[in-house]
């Protein structure tokens, strides 16, 4: 509690700091929270894994915790970045009342985070949003982009989400996205993330066409790898500075990362990076508010793995510490480890 007390004050401390002392830097973060539901039928989806009469025996003792946790990831998260992050994209959760919930928390009140969200038409009722602290993002206006796979015209998943607005003036546009997942096997499966990761590409390629100033964010859980044909090929994400020299290119952060081993999840004893956090050309090389490498830092991403994420015992030792293992309550924090980049002048 001490140690807490001393966190809390110290982060205080920070964030009443002046925009001087914080020298513009503003961080950029992704978190799949994994099934973050309330305790309330849903009309219309398929929720019924998460209700206090289900095996799970989801009630709201349960779901305190979960809030409580996530909260104390972001809260975490603020004093490694020294200040609440400026943009927070989230997945897997039910509605805008979990949302309310989380950006009214006492640990995280202070930053006054605003809500981007829209119900989506996935089966489980689970959606992305975007939290965004007024003080530093100007927003302007957001939309739902719906997935298109040509070959399922009546394929229902997670929208994306797109938000714009500006920070220091300057315009930027946001995805955030769940593209569908590997259920049934990577490769069967792999048209329906071709599918997503076309329909975000199109969508840059419009915005860039309304607005060529434009500085471009893509962050979500990709269901992915870096080297993936949706990422690497349909998106056009390169993993080379170089390669994204022009506001319509694109640069992944997190490429090279995957290459060396690094993961924010983990299957079968092997580790993947399904959440990214992709730049275009004009944020990674332009003028103004650039991608910034912390210094000393060999690689542009961050991926939030602390100890205290982490499974301490049994056969998922070192695995992500998620909140079920099955119907058991592990009464952890999500499958994912949180991303983040940052971005200054």
């Amino acid at each position: 509690m001490k140690k807490q007390i001393i966190l809390a004050v110290a982060l205080a401390l920070v964030l009443s700091s002046s925009a001087q002392a914080q020298k513009k830097e503003y961080a950029v973060v992704f978190y799949n929270v994994e099934n973050l539901y309330d305790t309330i039928k849903s009309p219309g989806v398929n929720d019924d894994e998460f209700l206090p009469n289900a095996a799970k025996k989801w009630n709201s003792d349960k779901y305190w915790k979960k809030m409580n946790n996530i909260a104390e990831v972001f809260f975490q998260i603020a004093s490694t970045t020294k200040a609440f992050p400026a943009i927070i994209g989230v997945s897997e959760i039910e509605n805008r009342n979990v949302l309310e919930d989380l950006v009214s928390h006492e640990k995280l009140a202070r930053a006054n985070y605003q809500i981007a969200h829209f119900d989506s038409p996935d089966r489980r009722g689970v959606d992305v949003a975007l939290l965004y602290r007024p003080d530093q993002f100007t927003y302007e206006g957001s939309e739902p982009i719906r997935t298109i796979v040509p070959a399922l015209p009546n394929f229902r998943t997670r929208d994306i989400l797109l938000v714009w607005g500006t920070i220091e003036g300057e315009p930027f546009s946001i995805f955030v996205c769940h593209w569908p997942s590997r259920l049934g096997g990577s490769q069967s499966s792999e048209y329906l993330r071709v599918g997503a990761a076309q329909t975000v590409r199109n969508a840059i390629d419009s915005v860039l066409a309304i607005r060529p100033d434009s500085k471009i964010i893509v962050m979500g859980d990709l269901n992915d790898d870096p080297i993936d044909k949706s990422i690497y090929e349909v998106l056009g994400a390169k993993g080379k500075e170089k390669e994204a020299s022009t506001a319509a290119t694109l640069f992944n952060p997190f490429h090279e990362m995957f290459k060396k081993g690094f993961g924010t999840l983990a299957y079968n004893d092997a580790w993947n990076i399904f959440d990214n956090i992709i730049v275009n050309g004009r944020l990674l090389h332009g003028e103004g508010l650039r991608l910034k490498k912390p210094s000393g830092a060999k690689y542009y991403g961050n991926i939030f793995n602390r100890p205290f994420l982490l499974q301490k015992t049994g056969q998922f030792k070192n695995y992500p510490l998620r909140t079920f293992v099955g119907d058991t309550f592990m009464g952890g924090y999500s499958d994912h480890f949180p991303v983040f980049i940052y971005i200054a002048k």
